[in-house]
């Protein structure tokens, strides 16, 4: 049973920083593309980034140059480093992998940022 967990959500000011984790466990390790999406209260979610197993990187135009995904395949995490935070930001953040043909999503970390 592979299971993703998002971490390092919180609540910042606007202009701030987080770093999101996505930790794969169970019997698959993390070596697949992973992407994180978000969604906003009464919105759909969205894609916001996501990175190949060979470490090609894709980035939503309303995050680039301020969101920086990277993975960490010995420790089966993949991170989000979020920079400039801004409150249109503000949504649960979850992360995605399709491993096995199976498409597993975790439970989602809260990013709230205050103006």
């Amino acid at each position: 049973q592979v299971q993703l967990v998002e971490s390092g959500g919180g609540l910042v000011q606007a202009g701030g920083s987080l770093r999101l984790s996505c930790t794969a466990s169970g019997s698959t390790s993390l070596f697949n593309a992973v992407g994180w999406y978000r969604q906003a209260p009464e919105k759909q979610r969205q894609w916001v980034a996501d990175i190949s197993s060979r470490g090609t990187i894709n980035y939503a135009n309303s995050v680039k140059d301020r969101f920086t995904i990277s993975r960490d395949n010995a420790k089966n995490t993949v991170y989000l480093q979020m920079n400039s935070l801004k409150p249109e930001d503000t949504a649960v953040y979850y992360c995605n992998s399709v491993i096995g043909g199976i498409s597993y999503w975790g439970r989602g970390t809260q990013v709230t940022v205050s103006s």
